[in-house]
């Protein structure tokens, strides 16, 4: 397995170019199969997480070509509606193709997903929904196995928001008669990134953005063009990159406008975020400021965005608390970050920082996506080398991080096959 080397303590100064959103890009591509025809995806990151989708768009019958930023989707000579425990499991959001599959051919297996291990995260919201609008549903061997003659709009209520289970419904409301409304829906901006999807291939969805969410269903939907929107947590872990190493580093493509509680949270600290056209610049010009954060669902703070900011509090001027609402079990990241000299006190969902550290190179182990940004961004700051080992957490969602930042001024490469 590959690692990422650092050595700490250089200012980063340069560009940034942001990628299109991960989290926008996985969905849509799953909406392929609502449709035959070609469709086309402009901006898509270069991440394992893409080939993975499309390895298993590939495998239910579509011809995928992919070649980041672009991606193409056709329709292939036979569908294969079973997604297997093999691809399933390397990555939670596969389960995004149940709703399309069984709207789109009146059946579906798709495995009970697997991926980071930050938290139980269950499915019963996506089932739920989807029997309210007329699925039959049972699990067998830890299979999802869904039969429906033709999905019917009804009203869905979620017992709490859910990103990936709105998407699903969404999905499957597309292609259902009539109308369907969403209650207690997902808000996130990804969200509204699928809505302009479904609008381009013919549905009628409002409310996108709202906890209240309308989807006027189609016989039939055609395939689109559609450039991915930026993705708002690559932004703004490099925003934290910034802060901490300090230096002066414009963030081309940053989508501001989706990203209102990390800006909010960032200047708190004494981060300063100026906008230049579609470009946002970074500096951090004195000490970092203490904060008490919690994480929330879109509109507050994102879950996503929780380990990164924990870095920064390790070098403020005073002690700093972190509330996780979202994952019971998402700070994995908070041991390898002591291994690095960080003073923090982590129970339940509860995290104190206690600053400033003097955080010391050491050899760290990434445990999920979000917990290898921060451990990379902490080797930034320490004195010494750093060595973030089992990156191909980092590579589902970040386009070459080493190389990006390594145009702006920092240390760092990449080594192969550590085996870590």
């Amino acid at each position: 397995m590959d690692a990422i080397r650092i050595r700490g303590g250089k200012k980063l100064s340069g560009t940034i170019h942001v990628s299109g959103a991960k989290n926008a890009a996985l969905p849509i591509l799953c909406a392929t199969l609502l449709s035959d025809g070609e469709s086309l995806l402009r901006n898509v990151p270069a991440l394992r997480d893409i080939e993975t989708t499309s390895a298993l768009l590939r495998f239910l019958g579509r011809s995928v070509s992919s070649s980041p930023p672009t991606v193409k989707v056709d329709a292939g000579s036979q569908v294969r509606p079973e997604a297997p425990y093999e691809l399933v499991k390397q990555m939670r959001a596969s389960v995004m193709v149940l709703g399309p599959l069984l709207a789109r051919f009146g059946r579906a297996k798709v495995s009970l997903p697997g991926g980071c291990q930050i938290g139980s995260r269950p499915v019963d919201q996506h089932l739920k929904g989807l029997e309210k609008l007329g699925a039959t549903i049972k699990l067998e061997r830890g299979y999802i196995i869904a039969s429906a003659p033709r999905l019917r709009g009804d009203e869905v209520v979620f017992d709490m928001p859910t990103v990936t289970g709105t998407e699903n419904l969404m999905m499957a409301a597309a292609l259902a008669k009539g109308r369907t409304r969403l209650v207690n829906a997902a808000r996130e901006p990804e969200i509204e990134e699928l809505a302009r999807v479904l609008n381009k291939m013919g549905a009628s969805v409002t409310g996108a953005g709202t906890d209240v969410m309308e989807i006027e269903g189609r016989d039939e939907l055609a395939p689109f063009d559609h450039a991915i929107v930026a993705d708002r947590i690559e932004a703004g872990t490099y925003m934290v990159a910034a802060a901490a190493a300090g230096g002066d580093v414009l963030l081309e493509n940053a989508p501001l406008e989706d990203m209102e509680s990390t800006c909010a949270a960032l200047k708190t600290m004494g981060v300063e975020i100026g906008r230049e056209g579609t470009a946002a610049r970074i500096r951090r010009t004195g000490p970092i400021k203490p904060i008490r954060l919690t994480t929330e669902p879109h509109p507050g703070f994102p879950t996503d965005m929780q380990a990164q900011l924990m870095v920064l509090a390790t070098l403020a001027e005073g002690t700093s608390t972190i509330k996780e609402t979202i994952f019971e079990n998402r700070f994995m990241h908070v041991p390898e970050l002591a291994r690095m000299g960080a003073d923090i006190e982590a129970e339940g969902n509860h995290a104190i920082v206690r600053g400033p550290s003097r955080l010391q190179g050491a050899q760290v182990m990434a445990t999920d996506l979000r917990a290898s940004a921060s451990l990379v961004i902490a080797g930034l700051v320490a004195e010494g080398e750093t060595e973030v080992l089992r990156v191909y957490h980092l590579d589902r969602g970040y386009e070459h991080m080493e190389r990006k930042l390594a145009a702006v001024g920092a240390d760092t490469e990449r080594i192969k096959g550590t085996g870590g």
